[in-house]
């Protein structure tokens, strides 16, 4: 992954599935009340138990979890929340142990991280297999249409001027095209962007974090960004569609300890994923990250938008 919040959540996919040991948290308890922990307590109800939502440090998770936290809580179901609390290792540990009960995840990187050999990449089959992967004590609810994953994006004025709807529309103009994305981006998906799209692009070069910028200012015409990236928003860029499946699903999903939740908090969480899908998700996140308002606030606005806060 590329971005450095998915180096410390998602983490690189090998090292993980050696089980290397946890990072990005403070102490040796996570969930010890350290600064990066933030907690609420929500009403009663439900089956008077009550469900722990946690999320990774960063930002667009903990936006996430506040999703979960305060659509539970309009249903009744009592809630604390345990925000920033660390990588997936961590968090993982945490659900298994009971001291957390739900998490916003990201099915195919999980996946990846409890198999490393997996090939699915669709949304069914990744679910498919997670549901045979994961312990008995821990499940998945319904995955969103939201996706944080790579993409092939472009500016409106060339995706207007070429008439770029998906990837496989680039294949008669790529060798006039520029390519940006982090520096590992070209060695990972040169040779894949061929043999599936019969892409070659005329020059590849690595932006790294700034691939919005530059297709925004032209230096690149293609450029490797994540959907849920705000300035895809701000930019006003265009993610093309990849009806090859080139990059996996990413699509966000609750898990959750099957013994922290009952039919009311089930039907609470996926009335969230129904609702959730990748642009919302971007447009969030631009209020999020650009104009610096606090994550529950904007998770407020959009529960009570979609008729679920």
């Amino acid at each position: 992954m590329q971005r450095s919040r998915r180096a410390v959540v998602l983490g690189t996919l090998a090292a993980l599935a050696l089980g290397a040991t946890a990072c990005g948290s403070s102490g040796d308890n996570p969930l010890g009340g350290g600064p990066s922990a933030t907690t609420s307590a929500g009403g009663s109800g439900g089956s008077g138990s009550t469900v722990v939502v946690g999320s990774a440090n960063f930002p667009e998770n903990v936006l996430l979890g506040s999703i979960y936290s305060q659509a539970l809580k309009a249903k009744g179901v009592k809630v604390e929340e345990k925000f920033n609390i660390g990588s997936r290792e961590v968090l993982y540990g945490q659900l298994q142990s009971g001291n957390l009960t739900v998490l916003p995840e990201y099915n195919g990187s999980l996946l990846a991280y409890l198999d490393a050999k997996t090939t699915a990449v669709t949304t069914q089959d990744v679910n498919a297999a997670l549901t045979k992967t994961l312990p008995a004590t821990l499940g998945i609810l319904d995955s969103s249409p939201a996706e944080d994953k790579d993409s092939l994006s472009v500016s409106q004025e060339t995706a207007d001027k070429y008439g770029l709807k998906s990837i496989a529309d680039l294949a008669a103009k790529a060798g006039e095209l520029t390519i940006g994305g982090p520096p590992e981006f070209k060695s990972r998906r040169e040779q894949q962007l061929k043999d599936v799209y019969g892409l070659t692009f005329k020059e590849w070069k690595p932006t790294g974090d700034a691939t919005a910028n530059a297709l925004k200012d032209g230096s690149v015409q293609v450029g490797n960004v994540f959907t849920t990236d705000p300035k895809i928003v701000q930019y006003k860029l265009v993610p093309l569609a990849d009806p090859k499946d080139i990059f996996g699903a990413q699509n966000v999903t609750p898990l959750v300890n099957k013994a922290g939740v009952d039919a009311t908090a089930t039907a609470a969480l996926n009335a969230v994923s129904a609702k959730l899908d990748t642009a919302g998700l971007t447009a969030l996140m631009k209020r999020v990250s650009v104009d610096k308002e606090d994550p529950s606030t904007v998770a407020k606005d959009w529960l009570k938008s979609n008729g679920l806060g």
